[in-house]
């Protein structure tokens, strides 16, 4: 069992950028893909990026290209980088990780995920 744990969540005007990280301990191998998921109030968990534990391969909702990115040192730490924020990016940030989605190809679904962080919060005001 992978152990997550998030930070770097806090208050932020719209227009900022913020760095998520989110720091895994216990077993992870080569095939792990680590995920990031949001959930805003009312609203079901969403996807927002993944990255196998090797980095080579990223993938990213829609709704985010081109403003999040996320990365990995290889080891044991995993961020995601947002870039100018926008209120409708206020949620809980979820950190997840499993085997699942590298072997099924799909990165998007959060019960494919075993391992889940407590979430950060990311509050965004216009």
């Amino acid at each position: 069992q992978v152990q997550l744990v998030e930070s770097g969540g806090g208050l932020a005007q719209a227009g900022d950028s913020l760095t998520l990280s989110c720091t895994a301990s216990g077993h992870t191998f080569s095939d792990y893909v680590m995920g990031w998921f949001r959930q805003a109030p009312g609203k079901a968990r969403e996807f927002v990026a993944a990255i196998s534990w090797s980095g080579g391969n990223r993938y990213y909702s829609d709704s985010v290209k081109g403003r999040f990115t996320i990365s990995t040192d290889n080891a044991n730490t995993v961020w995601l980088h947002i870039l100018s924020l926008k209120p409708e990016d206020t949620a809980v940030y979820y950190c997840a990780a499993d085997q699942q989605p590298y072997y099924l190809g799909t990165y998007y679904r959060p019960d494919l995920y075993g391992s889940w962080g407590q979430g950060t919060q990311v509050t965004v005001s216009s």
